[in-house]
């Protein structure tokens, strides 16, 4: 099950794996010395825990972002929501909200779950808002869709949200001129955003492979960026 911290000001997207866990994705924590690129096979998990309940809360591999907790360490102060899969066009495109459902398929719940405990372990290489992130994660996991053009807009619905809204905003554009109204220029702005959304929905872009969790690294160029990371070290402990 893909579940939604969402609060005021962020959604946070996870994976339930059971026995109240959550496997996320996150980015690097301000003055951590340590980056969110692939784990090498060598590292030494990670367990900063203040939970009170759960002792492995908060584990993670070193050079990963990838971390379970327990889920009220999830929640945090936002309240769960659970994202949607395999929905309907016309009720993805009536969802004001976006990032709250996919037209993409879910995949069974045995192979979800593997695919979380696998990247927990290996890592979901660097994280990044547009390209890389727990929105990303989670539809990876839910759905094993990857996008062919990596310069391109990511999976999620918040990549395509920030990128999108913008460009259906029309007040620098000639075409405002031949709208009447503002609302005018507002109808066109929403039916603007609602395509770029739907067009950029994983479960209808035709740029998408399924790959094979064990296979992520290599996809990705992950596995490179590692090796040519441990030559750079050797090469510097010289």
């Amino acid at each position: 099950m893909c579940i939604v911290s969402l609060s005021p000001s962020s959604k946070i997207y996870g994976i339930f794996v059971g026995g109240n866990k959550v496997v996320h994705f996150k980015p690097k924590e301000k003055g951590s010395s340590v980056d969110t690129s692939l784990t090498s096979s060598g590292s030494t998990p990670s367990l900063p825990s203040t939970c009170p309940t759960f002792p492995d809360c908060g584990f993670k591999q070193i050079n990963s972002g990838v971390v379970l907790s327990c889920l009220d360490c999830f929640l945090k102060n936002g309240y769960l929501y659970c994202f949607e899969y395999g929905v309907a066009p016309s009720i993805f495109l009536s969802r004001v909200r976006g990032s709250t459902c996919t037209i993409a398929a879910s995949d069974a719940q045995a192979t979800v779950v593997h695919r979380a405990m696998y990247l927990l372990q290996n890592g979901f290489g660097n994280y990044d808002v547009f390209q890389n992130n727990c929105e990303d994660f989670a539809l990876y996991c839910k759905t094993g869709l990857l996008i062919l053009e990596k310069s391109g807009v990511g999976r999620s619905g918040q990549a395509s949200s920030l990128i999108g809204a913008p460009l259906a905003v029309l007040l620098s554009s000639p075409l405002k001129l031949l709208i009447p109204g503002p609302v005018g220029v507002a109808t066109v702005t929403a039916g603007m955003y609602c395509i770029s959304r739907y067009a950029s929905d994983i479960g209808v872009r035709t740029d998408v492979i399924k790959v094979a969790v064990e296979d992520m690294a290599v996809n990705l160029g992950w596995a490179c960026a590692e090796v040519a990371e441990e030559k750079s070290q050797a090469q510097d402990n010289r």
